[in-house]
């Protein structure tokens, strides 16, 4: 039997062609709060970073990690071309999930 994990690469915006931040977890809920909510300190807390506008999911940690990595190598315009074509509107994709509300 084997446990499969799924990790996800994600990037959050302050705005439309905003401040981007990068990230990686394997808790999607309880991250994604975190950002909305405040509730760490740093970056995406300073500069109101919680808008989220892309992912992608794997089952891997290591290659999610290289393509956090990979990711923050690329040029803004990379990132910004990335983002536009799959949200175009730069919906916050976050809505999609149930966060919104208190977590227990």
């Amino acid at each position: 039997m084997t446990n499969t994990k799924t990790y996800y690469v994600y990037v959050l915006a302050s705005k439309r062609n905003g401040t981007l931040y990068i990230g990686v977890t394997n808790d999607w809920e309880r991250r994604l709060y975190e950002h909305k909510n405040n509730l760490v300190d740093g970056f995406t807390k300073r500069y109101k970073v919680h808008h989220l506008v892309y992912y992608e999911s794997v089952n891997d940690v290591n290659a999610a990690l290289q393509r956090e990595k990979q990711l923050k190598r690329w040029s803004r315009k990379w990132k910004m071309e990335l983002i536009e074509k799959v949200n175009p509107e730069w919906s916050d994709l976050a809505k999609k999930f149930v966060l919104q509300g208190d977590k227990k």
